[in-house]
């Protein structure tokens, strides 16, 4: 991988995190189009471009972040159950409960994902169907609204999380939409989604390091250059800042429909192509 690939997979990978249009789908096609593997022989890119996201994700939201972990370190106040939460506690309680569908597959099923991942584009064109009639639905759906994401639909949104381990169907797209059909609110539901992917990023991020570590760095680097390296991360951190801001609006204003027709322009095509 030269520094030009590396430079137009990590904008891809910056981009796409946040906008609902699945980074992972784009990202093998990506590396299929510029004659790349996007599996094992560049596996310290990927964590690499994944990290750079997670670090924009800091860097737009960390007056929020800041805010909520100050909030949730306040005394438990009266009464019983959820009731001597604050809105910060049990703000950040939703985060962890969201956690569990992504934590059981990434212990349990990591492999089966990974054969998926290298199953070719077909299921890629097919998940990006799958996020366009997601996305449309929320945009279409008018439940009634909810003041916060309660527990319950904070482990829903998580399981929308997990399916979107397949390569196509879109983690940000399917985790805001499920979130709207529950009736949560657009300005919140950006944010908690954005929040809610970081602790298992860099949880995938560091098993991938030690996967690594084993296997031998040669094999991890591939025909990675640091540079090529660096020129990826940066990328992915620069468009990530780009793109998270753009989202948070676009989500506000209720503009989801847009990504809609996109996925499906794109899901087409690659089934057809693939």
């Amino acid at each position: 991988m030269d520094a030009l690939q590396a430079l137009i997979l990590g904008i891809i990978q910056g981009l796409t995190e946040y906008l609902p249009v699945s980074s992972s789908g784009h990202l093998t096609i990506g590396s299929a189009l510029l004659g790349l593997n996007s599996g094992e022989e560049n596996l310290m890119f990927t964590v690499a471009v994944h990290v750079a996201t997670v670090l924009s994700t800091l860097v737009v939201l960390g007056h929020e972040i800041w805010k909520i972990l100050v909030g949730s370190c306040r005394p438990l106040g009266r009464g019983k159950g959820l009731e001597r939460f604050n809105k910060d506690q049990r703000y950040v309680l939703a985060i962890l409960i969201s956690m569990i569908p992504i934590g059981i597959v990434g212990v349990f099923f990591k492999d089966t994902v990974e054969e998926i991942f290298g199953s070719g584009l077909l299921i890629v064109g097919c998940c990006l169907l799958l996020t366009a009639a997601l996305l449309a639905f929320s945009y279409y759906a008018k439940p009634r609204q909810k003041d916060e994401v309660s527990l319950r639909d904070a482990f829903i949104i998580g399981l929308a999380q997990a399916l979107a381990v397949l390569p196509g169907l879109s983690r940000s797209g399917s985790t805001i939409a499920t979130g709207l059909i529950l009736g949560n609110k657009k300005s919140q539901m950006a944010q908690f989604s954005f929040l809610m992917v970081i602790p298992p990023i860099l949880g995938e991020a560091l098993l991938d390091t030690i996967k690594a570590a084993k296997g031998g760095w040669a094999a991890a680097f591939g025909d990675l250059s640091m540079t090529s390296l660096a020129v990826g991360f940066i990328a992915a951190f620069v468009s990530g800042i780009i793109a998270c801001k753009w989202m948070i609006g676009i989500v506000r204003k209720g503009k989801l429909i847009y990504f809609a027709y996109y996925c499906a322009v794109v899901g087409i095509l690659v089934i057809f192509l693939s």
